[in-house]
């Protein structure tokens, strides 16, 4: 049975301090229309810039997740986005005054219970789900970092973490349903180690933090002299605990608090995909770098998907965007190897080539005489001068630049080319560009016929 959408009935306002910034703001949840996904407003900035809540606009995981897109930033924004997600709202504006979220008791239960209040609306359009059909990886050994989502009809998520803290020891949380989110998960609270927070508040950073803001876990017997400065410099004299275990006092929510708050920050950084997804996700030591480059990853799959339904229209009648002529202005390539003839489609983040394969192509002189193939190479290295195409486009004296290939990943071959065929190329950015470094992927067809993808990494110089 298909789900419908959703978005609030009415908006709802908060406020608070920021954990880094310590400057107070007010943030609001607003209705917004199908298919809007989640923005956040800067409403105390000039024009209220607005920021897509997407990975692509991930820029810094230190301490949060932070997003930059139209020159504005906000961060800190996962808890808020957490509730959103966890109570499967679809579609919302959230407009804030200031450059980060309020922290809100250091957890997604305030933001949970002030949504619920709002209520919400059924909207007429379908929730589209991303439905994993093989296993997506996000690995990184030096760390012990593993996440990994598997096939599944809903979503579920698994977390494991292990500091080699004799406090902590390994814990585990578990969201086997989304509708468990507000009981299960809401209410876990972050966490941050003792010795952590002087080196922290030396950093500029958790300004804004408060003792009952965050489970302090203490490692070991500290005098209380060490405690009594640091309760001072949060502003939270009175604490007198020596032992190891919980620094403030409190009792924690769960047993498990810091694997569920881990889980909860995976909630708000998946937010980013931008749509709900179905498969299970394994969780191993997550943080929100991790986090976000999953929900990248995730991304890439849906673009994949999506660029797979749309392969380009070709009108040999319609006048090119880039002649062979243009083409050669802009790339350094010549005869044998510019293996672009023009530029059907171009705009700020894809663009479509072609390239018209013949038999007097010199490489057919030796691959094959008997049977002419077209080698894989050269018809990445097609792809890659597509790339290049657009990739300059957005640069001034483009003339004055090359583009350089780091890498290519996930490569597949599936239709040969021969003499006869026209192959359209094309290119599509998988995030901005960043310090001269491009991110693209790339597809190869023939008619309906899809004959090689890969993912592509690019370094753009200036000539010297």
């Amino acid at each position: 049975m298909s789900e419908k959408q959703r978005t609030l009935a009415k908006e709802v306002a908060l406020s608070g301090r920021g954990l880094h910034t310590g400057v107070n703001v007010n943030i609001t949840f607003k209705p917004a229309p199908a298919n809007h996904g989640y923005k956040f407003c800067r409403t105390d900035l000039p024009g209220r810039p607005i920021i897509d809540a997407v990975a692509e606009n991930v820029t810094d995981t230190s301490r949060g997740t932070t997003l930059v897109q139209n020159n504005a930033s906000v961060s800190t924004i996962e808890h808020a986005l957490a509730a959103l997600h966890g109570l499967r709202v679809d579609n919302a504006l959230i407009e804030l005054d200031g450059p980060e979220a309020p922290i809100m008791g250091g957890a997604a239960w305030k933001f949970t219970e002030a949504l619920k209040s709002a209520g919400f609306t059924e909207l007429k359009e379908e929730r589209n789900y991303f439905v994993v059909k093989q296993k997506i990886v996000y690995s990184d050994e030096e760390h012990g970092v593993d996440l990994i989502v598997y096939p599944d009809d809903h979503l579920s998520i698994n977390v494991l973490i292990d500091y080699n803290s004799k406090v902590l020891g390994n814990q585990y949380a578990i969201l086997d349903s989304i509708d468990d989110f507000e009981e299960e998960i809401s209410k876990s609270r972050t966490f941050v180690f003792f010795h952590e927070l002087e080196p922290l508040h030396r950093m500029g950073l958790i300004k804004g933090g408060d003792l009952d803001n965050a489970v302090v876990i203490l490692e070991k017997e500290v005098e209380q002299e060490e405690i009594d400065r640091i309760a001072k410099m949060f502003n939270r004299p009175g604490i007198n605990k020596h032992t190891a275990g919980i620094l403030n006092n409190t009792e924690l929510r769960y047993p498990n608090e810091p694997a569920r708050h881990k889980l909860l920050d995976i909630m708000g950084d998946l937010a980013l995909v931008g749509q709900p997804i179905k498969g299970k996700v394994v969780a191993t030591r997550p943080g929100h770098y991790a986090n976000t480059r999953l929900a990248k990853l995730i991304r890439q799959e849906i673009k994949k998907a999506h660029s797979k339904k749309n392969i380009p229209d070709y009108d040999p009648s319609v006048p090119p965007v880039y002649t062979l002529e243009d083409i050669k202005k802009r790339l350094p390539h010549r005869y044998p190897f510019l293996l672009v003839d023009k530029v059907i489609s171009l705009d700020e983040t894809t663009v479509v080539g072609i390239k018209n394969v013949t038999f007097d192509e010199h490489f057919f002189q030796g691959h094959f005489p008997d049977e002419p193939v077209m080698p894989g190479v050269l018809i990445v290295e097609s792809l890659a001068q597509c790339g290049g195409l657009l990739v300059l486009s957005g640069v001034d004296e483009p003339e004055k630049y090359s583009t350089y290939f780091l890498k290519i990943d996930k490569l597949k071959f599936k239709h040969k080319v021969v003499p006869g065929d026209t192959l359209l190329l094309k290119m599509e950015l998988v995030e901005p560009m960043r310090r001269g470094i491009v991110m693209m992927y790339g597809q190869a067809f023939v008619g309906n016929h899809l004959v090689a993808e890969g993912e592509m990494t690019a370094q753009v110089i200036k000539n010297k």
